[in-house]
């Protein structure tokens, strides 16, 4: 009796200490991601950076995500005027474990007469154009940035109403 016990102790105790390692480890988010955080409030928004040809397979959203490049940069640059403030255009591609890998077309604004989308859905998930930098500056223009982009995206479960749609 004695033994089954201090055998039954020990099993307790073990089984303690394993829940007080899970307990204190973080938890890990997925590859290659960073969060958006701000000084006065956190924000729950996850924007994953690319630089120019970068690849990421994100394992949260099993996607494969790879920033191709910049088809369009008409941005008015930093200190100059400008009737219309501009828009980039980022191609991304993206391919699912069990799909085809399809090219985005994502803009800095939303302008569907001009068939400028800022987000895209694809396999259940809506993918928006958070940024794209550096800005073009009124010395060099657009010629200056090339190789040098960098984008953020956000991307966020939809809901089974909108499942079935290619735009949002």
């Amino acid at each position: 009796m004695f033994h089954k016990a201090i055998i039954f102790s020990l099993g307790m105790l073990t089984l303690a200490g394993c829940n007080a390692q899970k307990k204190a480890k973080a938890p890990e988010p997925g590859a290659g991601t960073t969060t958006n955080t701000k000084a006065t409030k956190p924000s729950k928004e996850e924007i994953i950076y690319f630089n120019l040809g970068e690849n990421k397979f994100l394992t949260k959203y099993e996607m494969n995500v790879t920033f191709k490049g910049i088809s369009e940069d008409s941005r008015c640059p930093e200190g100059v005027n400008c009737i219309w403030a501009g828009v980039a255009v980022a191609q991304v591609e993206v391919m699912g474990t069990y799909s085809r890998p399809m090219v985005l077309e994502l803009a800095t604004t939303e302008n569907a007469g001009r068939n400028y989308h800022q987000s895209e859905v694809y396999n259940g998930y809506t993918i928006s154009l958070q940024e794209v930098t550096p800005f073009p500056k009124s010395e060099g223009g657009v010629k200056a940035l090339e190789g040098k982009y960098r984008i953020g995206i956000k991307l966020t479960k939809e809901g089974p109403e909108t499942s079935g749609s290619t735009r949002k």
